[in-house]
């Protein structure tokens, strides 16, 4: 393992092995045949981390970046300059989100390859692409007047619909399912394929046990906590309890000591660590949250039991899609309940007990 040694634990209980980043268009030995590309973002998380595989005879790309000049710039870079003549083999994104996808057409195009991720992300972001340019649906409208929304929030809500898709550079027609438990063969290892849910409806992850390497995408983040929030294609579904579930369910399927390659921020120990927190902190939001519904609440008004910062105009509807999560969550769990007023504004109160 190359540019490796143990960092000392820091006060969340994680250590960071890797020293210093790779600059965009470059690639970093992280594990033996393991290759650490980072990407810039254009939004207020400015990066993402993607992983090459090196797979004897060509090259395994994990997840893409979003589609940019600056992205396809430096992927171009790599491909000419990185990987020592051989084409990329395999093209495996971990889930729908732009930074992952984003250039996933435009690579399988140019080399020819199928894209392989699981089906319902493939699925849902094919119809997220495809409201590109359509006018916002009145569902989506209800879903965000109940949440409390004004009417000028609303038509913010409007203007912004269908601007997913202008990350993401034409998806393929056909992909190759991935699905919890597939065995893939890469740079003559096996990696297993887990799957988690609550960010997205089925997030890729992939272990190699040889290795005691966890490619984690977007469901284990060392620094900052995935978003999950709730959203109004799916407005009843209880997306914080998969989460909360997929946690528990990746703490007992993998090892404490795997080293963990995410999407964001740095490669790092700790799995189980931070997999623990990651529930508490969650729970102990539910928990502050229950005791904010003493009186009835809408979902804007409960922001200050889950964020710690004044929530501004750049994170209003995350932050609104996250406080949905934890509300629906409770109200599943039989904690609270939930009532539409005639102006059809949802209000959230604790249960009785």
């Amino acid at each position: 393992m190359s540019d490796v040694s143990l960092a000392e634990v820091d006060e969340k209980g994680l250590s960071y092995p890797i020293e210093g980043i790779p600059d965009p268009g470059d690639i970093r030995e992280v594990a033996p045949g393991i290759y650490w590309v980072r990407m810039t973002l254009p939004f207020a998380l400015d990066h993402i981390n993607l992983w090459l595989i090196d797979d004897e005879d060509g090259w395994v790309i994990v997840d893409t970046g979003v589609n940019d000049d600056a992205t396809k710039a430096s992927w171009r870079n790599i491909f000419n300059e990185k990987l020592g003549g051989k084409p990329v083999k395999r093209v495996i994104v971990t889930h729908l989100h732009p930074d992952h996808v984003g250039l996933a057409g435009w690579i399988t195009r140019e080399f020819d390859v199928a894209l392989e991720m699981s089906r319902t992300d493939y699925l849902m972001c094919r119809t997220l692409v495809a409201d590109t340019g359509k006018e916002a649906p009145q569902d989506g409208r209800n879903f965000y007047r109940a949440a409390g929304f004004s009417d000028r929030a609303v038509e913010s809500y409007a203007k912004r619909f269908g601007g997913f898709g202008e990350r993401v550079s034409r998806l393929p027609d056909a992909f190759k399912r991935l699905k919890d438990g597939d065995e893939l063969k890469m740079g003559g290892r096996d990696w297993r394929v887990i799957v988690g849910s609550g960010h997205a409806p089925e997030h890729v992850c992939l272990f190699c046990e040889e290795l005691n390497v966890l490619i984690s995408g977007d469901q284990v983040l060392p620094r900052i906590s995935s978003n999950v929030s709730l959203h109004p294609t799916e407005a009843h579904a209880d997306p914080l309890q998969e989460w909360i579930d997929s946690c528990k369910k990746l703490k007992a399927a993998l090892p404490a000591d795997a080293l963990v390659l995410p999407a964001h921020n740095e490669p790092f120990y700790g799995l189980h660590t931070r997999l623990d927190a990651l529930v508490d902190g969650h729970e102990e939001g539910l928990a502050k949250l229950l005791e904010m519904l003493a009186e009835p609440k809408r979902a804007i008004d409960v922001f200050p039991a889950l964020f710690k910062r004044k929530i501004g105009p750049d994170v209003f509807f995350m932050a609104t899609g996250e406080s949905l999560a934890h509300l629906s969550c409770l109200v599943a769990r039989g904690d609270a309940t939930v009532s539409r007023d005639d102006n059809g504004v949802d209000w959230y109160v604790r249960a009785e007990a």
